[in-house]
């Protein structure tokens, strides 16, 4: 038995025959695992700072419908619909991000977060999928004709988020937004040799933020010598994996989120280990896997360049930051403070998770007859 018949109409009815159920489905999974590890691992580090026991866990659940608030609000919207959507956001968080080098909150010498009383929000968060469907809308503008000069503003739009977000300075964001810009310039028909010097330009880039940023080479010497400095998160996260085994030690058993100061964050992943096993981990990352590959099928279905560009973009960002925490969890690559999709704490993240599988689930819907951008 279904929610709505196939007869049905309505707005819900239409979007809910239209709409990719198998990746809402594991995006459902991914938001009901995170819930249990808010408050599986927030407690522990709430009361080690003095806070609530459950301040975590409670502000993660007050974020948590607003955020699939704004994924269902979008994915009802057509194409024209999400682009309009992305520019205005596109413009209004790229001042945010302005206004934080005035009125920004420091934390640990970056200043990436504006406090608004109640609430504090990292603008750059919502440039990731706000940008991602405005380059695909600029690079297929620039291939139909459209608009003559439209990959040369889109790379002036690059420069100049990734120059406001290396003033913050915050390299894994603009490593991730440099990633998703560049597949998408890549697929939009990028000749070869202007690829390798892009790809050139990104190690070049990489070289000279470990020479001029110290805490970038900091933890680039702690990756490739852990003795060479002050490793103990990761430690304790691979403590951790060792201490959960296959099955794992049982929910609420793991130690590990006792030591991690950003095991509900950054390390959530090492807390699912230790408490829920190999196996658990495995299924997670399988979740992951499937929804990147299954958008992956239906964005290559699409005739429209636009919808091809912008879904894989949004994929990029969201395959890419989830390898990035579970690879920094595992020493598998220098730590970077990014949270885990749907699972890590995390307002401003899980906000614009949303905004970003809104887009998603609206630019995959199936179409009846031609849909193009106007």
């Amino acid at each position: 038995m279904t929610i709505f018949s196939r007869s049905d109409t309505s707005i819900l009815g239409l979007w809910w025959w239209t709409i990719d159920r198998w990746t809402l489905a594991a995006v459902g999974v991914l938001i009901a695992f995170g819930i249990i590890m808010a408050l599986a691992a927030s407690p522990a580090v709430a009361e080690r700072v003095g806070l609530d026991y459950f301040y975590f866990a409670q502000r993660q659940l007050i974020y948590l419908p607003i955020a699939l608030s704004l994924m269902l609000s979008a994915s009802l919207m057509s194409p024209t619909g999400v682009f309009r959507i992305a520019i205005i956001t596109l413009i209004i968080f790229t001042l945010l991000v302005v206004a934080t080098f005035i009125m920004g909150t420091e934390i640990k010498g970056a200043r990436r977060w504006i406090s608004l009383g109640f609430i504090s929000i990292q603008p750059s968060e919502f440039l990731k999928p706000a940008f991602a469907v405005v380059a695909a809308w600029l690079f297929a503008s620039a291939r139909t004709g459209d608009i003559r000069h439209g990959n040369l503003i889109s790379i002036a739009t690059f420069g100049i988020l990734i120059s406001l977000l290396l003033l913050q300075p915050d390299i894994g964001m603009s490593v991730v937004i440099s990633a998703v810009w560049a597949t998408q310039f890549f697929l939009a028909g990028l000749p070869l040799c202007w690829a390798a010097i892009l790809l050139a330009w990104g190690v070049g880039a990489l070289v000279i933020a470990y020479f001029v940023l110290p805490h970038v080479a900091s933890r680039v010497d702690r990756f490739l010598d852990p003795s060479s400095g002050d490793s103990y998160q990761v430690d304790r996260s691979l403590e951790a994996f060792m201490n959960g085994g296959l099955f794992g030690r049982g929910p609420g058993e793991g130690t590990v989120k006792e030591m991690l100061p950003d095991a509900h964050s950054d390390f959530v992943f090492a807390v699912a280990g230790e408490e829920f096993g190999l196996f658990v981990c495995l299924i997670l990352v399988a979740l992951f896997a499937f929804i990147v590959l299954r958008g992956f099928g239906r964005a290559l279905q699409e005739n429209n360049l636009f919808i091809l560009l912008a879904t894989s973009g949004l994929l990029v960002q969201f395959g890419l930051q989830a390898v990035i925490n579970m690879s920094s969890t595992l020493r598998l690559m220098p730590t970077k403070g990014m949270t885990l999709p749907f699972v890590s704490y995390g307002g401003s993240s899980l906000i614009a998770m949303g905004l970003c599988f809104g887009f998603l689930l609206a630019l995959t819907r199936k179409r009846i007859g031609p849909e193009t951008l106007r």
